[in-house]
């Protein structure tokens, strides 16, 4: 492999000459060994900051300058750019375990920006530091870069495949109306419930779910670039912070503004486990989904075999013909890795301590994996199995008339003891609640047939 010599203020480094990236990130790389090429900084991350340091770049040359000359920025934008697509995707190889302000990935950025802006300009004009870090530190850069990145993919991923699904459920509610059902809680036998309620209840869920998130992207808005080292913005220019809040907002097509607290926003990560929580919630939600379809598909022969759900694949190796309920387990695996990223997070987030938060790194990777595997997951589970839920109406009838809770229809005529024999007999003897009440007298046929119609119970 061919090098190329850099520095920065430690001395020489040998660098790749085939990577954009400088000294500073090198020294990480042989630093940190830490998950290499498994484990590396999101891309959402490197996204944001190429985010941040074009609109950086568009403030300061409207600040100062000066020092920020048109020439200067427009490498800058070009070279900033190309980290928005993507295409300098090879050029950020650092991994999450590294410093825990993210200096080094914001360093990366820098000297990829840069390096890539000189060579479209064909000479060296900018630098990683003095130019495109400019008014800018490692301290407001990373959660401004976790917040562009949190509030962007929990609305441009996770909240659209959630609206995904709440739409198959209003189709899966309106196909199933007029269904009726036995009911259960405990999972034991309750009473009577429409399908079409039960599915409800589901979509419900995530519509509360989709609003919890909206809400935490709010305070996921507030940047804290403008903050510089400690919060008092030092090295940054009056209105810088206001600037290029503007600026992001511009490139993102969202409205993002200034943290009003930049001491906050430095060392509190509290915007972060608010939004997380919701994630959680909707985590939450789908695991108790899952289960209720795979509940309610279970059998086929032994089990409740209310529903179908499609076979997308054979379910054993030993046992031909076996169709196993796998969107609902990739589901529930994915929602117990939230539940587990949500405690890294809320740990992370209680170690701001002084003037900083050292957790950055781990905190955004958490928080993004969980929003990227729940859309994920939510899409799959809506794909390939939401959309082909079947009734089956005839065991659903069957198992409606077999429940003993339909006593329950009784109690304003027998009272509750009495309806508590009935029930107790007919469970006893394995004879129907109709033959039940009779025998102990309770209520005669006709009587018992007037008054007793499952159907109108919900």
């Amino acid at each position: 492999m061919n090098y190329r010599i850099e520095y920065d203020s430690l001395g020489q480094v040998q660098v790749p000459a085939d990577r954009y990236w400088g000294a500073q990130t090198q020294r990480s790389r042989e630093n940190f060994p830490i998950g290499v090429g498994l484990e590396t900084m999101p891309a959402e991350i490197v996204h944001a900051f190429g985010i941040l340091k074009k609109a950086a770049a568009r403030a300061n040359r409207a600040l100062v300058p000066e020092r920020m000359t048109a020439e200067k920025l427009a490498v800058i934008e070009k070279a900033a750019d190309e980290v928005i697509a993507g295409t300098l995707s090879d050029h950020f190889p650092l991994v999450v375990w590294q410093t825990g302000s993210g200096t080094q990935s914001n360093m990366n950025a820098n000297e990829v920006i840069a390096n890539r802006a000189n060579e479209l300009a064909g000479q060296v004009l900018c630098h990683p530091n003095d130019d495109v870090n400019m008014s800018q530190s490692s301290n407001d850069t990373f959660p401004t870069a976790m917040h562009i990145s949190a509030a962007l993919a929990l609305e441009d991923t996770l909240l659209p495949a959630l609206e995904g699904l709440v739409k198959t459920f209003l189709k899966l509610e309106a196909e199933n109306a007029g269904l009726v059902k036995s009911g259960r809680t405990h999972l034991q036998d309750a009473v009577p419930i429409a399908f079409s309620q039960e599915i409800s209840g589901w979509r419900s869920s995530l519509e509360r779910d989709m609003e919890l998130i909206r809400l935490a992207c709010v305070p996921l808005k507030e940047l804290a670039l403008g903050g510089t080292a400690v919060g008092t913005g030092l090295n940054a220019p009056a209105g810088f912070a206001e600037k290029v809040a503007e600026e992001v907002s511009a490139l993102t097509g969202r409205t993002f503004v200034t943290a009003p607290n930049k001491f906050h926003a430095l060392t509190s990560k509290d915007e972060l486990v608010f939004a997380h929580g919701a994630v959680k919630a909707a985590a939450a939600d789908m695991m108790k989904i899952a289960n209720d379809v795979r509940w309610l598909a279970s059998g086929p022969r032994c089990g409740l075999g209310e529903i179908t759900i499609p076979a997308n694949e054979p379910g054993s190796s030993i046992m031909p013909g076996k169709v196993n309920p796998t969107q609902c387990e990739q589901v529930t695996m994915v929602a117990v890795q939230i539940m587990g990223n949500d405690a890294a997070i809320g740990v992370a987030a209680s170690q701001g301590n002084f003037e900083l938060n050292v957790f950055m790194p781990v905190l955004a990777y958490n928080f993004l994996q969980s929003v990227r595997l729940l859309a994920q997951s939510v899409a799959a589970f809506n794909a390939n199995c939401a959309t082909g839920i079947r009734a089956d109406g005839e065991k659903m009838r069957r198992n409606l008339h077999d429940s003993l809770m339909l006593v329950t229809a009784l109690n304003p005529y027998i009272g509750y003891e009495n309806a508590a024999k009935t029930a107790k007999l007919a469970y006893q003897e394995n004879i129907g609640l109709r033959e039940a009440c009779v025998r102990l007298g309770f209520l005669t046929p006709e009587h018992f047939d007037e008054i007793f119609h499952p159907e109108e119970m919900i």
